[in-house]
């Protein structure tokens, strides 16, 4: 299928782009290289190991043994051609979780007691921590493996494969959508950031650290996110477009919403929020969302389909309706939404929520509009 894709962290810019590389560009003898790469381990014969980018939130995370192995694994690859190069960065940043003393945790990296940067009164074990070798040959296996069978030119359908034709846009989708061709696109699928308070630049900090993204590079990254997390400062949109103002309207003309924002706002003033920052970014996150659905009816053809998975989200004990709220502000915009889909397993709450106002089942949901 003809596709442009939208995407902001350059982790998912690499994996798209190297998505593609696998399935289109990779050659036999390529393959060959990598399995070259699976046996023979050329790194442990480098004669230097390259440095290893960190930042602030990620140094530490690896012992010098893994360090120095990272170091001499990109070091060598600096030698192969930009195919079996791109392929294998990709193979490392698929296991530095595994290799680390951290785990991705929603919000934030949480550390193994075994690292110098053990977080909270509650000691953390994350298992085993596997050495680089042997992570690094078992993912070089997988990949091996995968690229022997899709390099089949029948698919698992019976189908002959033909090229796709994929743009990806680098960047924030407030910048780039109002840039894209009015009424030009048959669908669009999209799983926003939820308004849960995830830091995806904290989350994916290892990867980032690794691909060469600096402190002032992470701020930056941080703030052009969609209104996600308590870190995020507020947007000025008309300034940024003006002619967000009818989903500005719809939003400050949403009365659940306004409500939710108003009783955030008294929590903060009351001091019983666990942190400030809580009604600035559930305010942003429907603001921003509200111009990225006007941008959205925008760039559809009539009667196209917008699919988005969402979650559902709770503050200071009120449940947040996101799938209702975004739903009816869309029909304000120029869609008649169809159905919201409910997936079968509620999402829980924090323990900090249960503790103080109890356990409510929360809905995770797939929004099916159509551009009228």
């Amino acid at each position: 299928m003809k596709a442009e894709g939208i995407e902001l962290l350059p982790i998912g810019q690499t994996v798209i782009t190297t998505k593609q590389l696998i399935d289109w560009e990779i050659k036999d003898v390529d393959v060959e290289q990598l399995v070259y790469w699976r046996d023979k381990h050329p790194w442990e014969n480098g004669k230097l190991a390259k440095s290893i980018n960190e930042l602030r939130i990620t140094r530490g995370a690896y012992s010098a043994e893994t360090l120095d192995a990272m170091g001499r694994f990109l070091d060598v690859s600096e030698q192969e051609g930009q195919r079996v190069k791109s392929v294998l960065l990709f193979a490392l940043l698929c296991i530095l979780e595994s290799i680390s003393y951290t785990r991705k945790d929603g919000q934030y990296l949480r550390w193994d007691y075994r690292s110098d940067r053990r977080q909270g009164k509650k000691i953390f074990d994350k298992g085993k921590i596997l050495s680089f070798n042997q992570a690094i040959t078992s993912k070089l296996n997988e990949i091996v493996v995968d690229l022997r069978f899709t390099n089949m030119p029948i698919d698992l359908f019976g189908t002959i494969r033909s090229k796709a034709e994929i743009k990806l846009h680098s960047g924030s989708c407030l910048n780039i959508l109002p840039n894209l061709k009015h009424q030009s696109y048959d669908g669009l699928i999209t799983s926003p950031p939820y308004c849960n308070r995830y830091d995806y630049t904290r989350t994916y900090a290892l990867e980032l650290a690794l691909l060469g993204v600096d402190e002032e590079g992470l701020a930056k990254l941080r703030q052009e996110m969609l209104s996600c997390t308590v870190e995020n400062r507020a947007k000025d949109l008309l300034a940024m477009n003006p002619e967000w103002k009818a989903a500005v309207t719809a939003a400050d003309q949403h009365p659940l919403l306004q409500s939710i924002i108003a009783y955030l706002d008294l929590q903060k003033e009351l001091d019983l929020l666990n942190n400030n920052g809580i009604p600035r970014m559930v305010r942003g996150y429907f603001y921003e969302m509200a111009c990225v659905i006007f941008e959205s009816a925008r760039v559809l053809k009539k009667h196209a389909p917008l699919i988005m998975v969402n979650d559902n989200v709770r503050y200071a004990g009120a449940s947040i309706s996101v799938d209702i709220i975004l739903s009816e502000i869309a029909e304000h915009l120029g869609f008649k939404a169809e159905q919201i889909l409910v997936l079968p397993n509620g999402k829980g709450n924090s323990s900090q929520q249960m503790g103080i106002h109890g356990r409510e089942a929360l809905r995770k949901c797939v929004y099916v509009w159509r551009k009228e």
